[in-house]
């Protein structure tokens, strides 16, 4: 993993504090509310909040890790699938309890607190970790980057569904995509200091 995407970590923290601090603005209220002009009631991205649902994250999660306890025995990968979603998953549930931003007004709305967008902040955690483990599961350098990508496109998928059905104002999918991109290259930093702590490990000779 190379400088930019920790560069790139250290810009959506700052993005996602300066969402937290100006939530409540007459600019922030005016991009949320043309967010929600421009996508709020098309179905055809809609159906994507099923994607991000918990029970979907920690059911394919479990399956992960089986996977990777099966075909790597890599029990550091296997931890940052735990950091990653199990651990962002309070992460957001904690922050959300913390700011206690209200939910946009509709009929039906949940009175869960609305920032940061659980979706958005747990969904580009889980697609993300795939595409991470897929790229360690697979040789080929291009299914890798076919993995990322498709990754990137729900994960946007699935934070826009909460736009198109008014259950969060765009300001809380932003801050959620930014607050997950953070977590997950912090354990993805500390995935890859600890194989590199492993390999400075001294071998045994087998023939001793």
């Amino acid at each position: 993993m190379n400088k930019v995407h920790y560069i790139f970590a250290l810009f959506t923290f700052v993005v996602f504090c300066i969402l937290w601090m100006t939530y409540e603005t007459d600019a922030i209220k005016a991009f949320d509310q043309r967010a929600s002009d421009l996508l709020f009631g098309i179905d055809s991205i809609t159906w994507f909040h099923y994607l991000g649902e918990t029970k979907v994250i920690f059911g394919v999660s479990l399956i992960v890790l089986v996977m990777i306890w099966v075909r790597l025995r890599d029990y550091n990968l296997m931890f940052f699938v735990f950091l990653t979603i199990g651990i962002g998953y309070g992460l957001y549930q904690f922050l959300k309890r913390v700011v206690e931003r209200p939910r946009p007004e509709i009929v039906d709305q949940f009175t869960t607190f609305s920032f940061p967008s659980g979706h958005a902040t747990h969904g580009i955690l889980f697609l993300l970790t795939l595409a991470f483990v897929f790229s360690r599961l697979v040789k080929s350098k291009k299914a890798s980057q076919v993995g990322w990508i498709m990754a990137i496109i729900i994960f946007v998928l699935i934070g826009l569904s909460r736009v198109t059905e008014g259950r969060h104002f765009a300001s809380d999918v932003l801050a959620g995509w930014s607050l997950g991109y953070t977590w997950f290259i912090i354990c993805a930093w500390w995935y890859f200091i600890s194989h590199s702590d492993l390999n400075k490990l001294p071998r045994t000779n087998s023939k001793n």
